[in-house]
């Protein structure tokens, strides 16, 4: 089974970094360009322990569906979440965080299996999960590391 792990910088406190890693609407905002939407259970807000979310997205010019559950959460240190239902055979995407000082460092593993076998996994999915993370992370690095919105400012 492939796995993709990132490590990110982030200037800012860890709890923030948690909060916005779990975030529905920032998590839309990061995937925009695969016009990803949250269309059931959990659809905006910060995702908790037990709860799900239905994404809709175009990847690879198909229109798709995918479930996913919050199976572990310790704040602000880990979450995972996992596939109930979709496109994948199987995904496990764990979420650390560490804090050094004032900032954070954030850690995905990304364990997947499609079901079109090892080499559509490791020559064409890896590099395409591996961009979709990076750029979620830089949505969440940007958002951490801005100014403090003013009230009633939104994602």
């Amino acid at each position: 089974m492939p796995v993709i792990e990132l490590a990110t910088h982030i200037n800012a406190p860890i709890g923030k970094c948690f909060d916005l890693a779990r975030n529905i609407d920032v998590h839309v905002a990061s995937t925009r360009h695969t016009g990803e939407t949250a269309i059931a259970g959990r659809t905006s807000g910060l995702i908790e322990l037990g709860e799900w979310v239905t994404w809709r997205a175009k990847h690879f010019g198909v229109w798709q569906t995918l479930t996913s559950k919050i199976t572990e959460l310790e704040y602000p240190n880990f979450f995972t979440d996992e596939m109930v239902q979709g496109a994948f055979r199987n995904f496990r995407h764990e979420h650390y965080f560490f804090a050094i000082k004032e900032e954070t460092l954030m850690k995905d593993i990304f364990r997947y299996e499609s079901s079109y076998g090892t080499i559509f996994d490791l020559v064409f999915l890896q590099n395409y999960m591996c961009s979709l993370l990076e750029k979620r992370n830089m949505v969440i690095k940007e958002i951490a590391e801005a100014p403090q919105p003013s009230e009633g400012d939104e994602y």
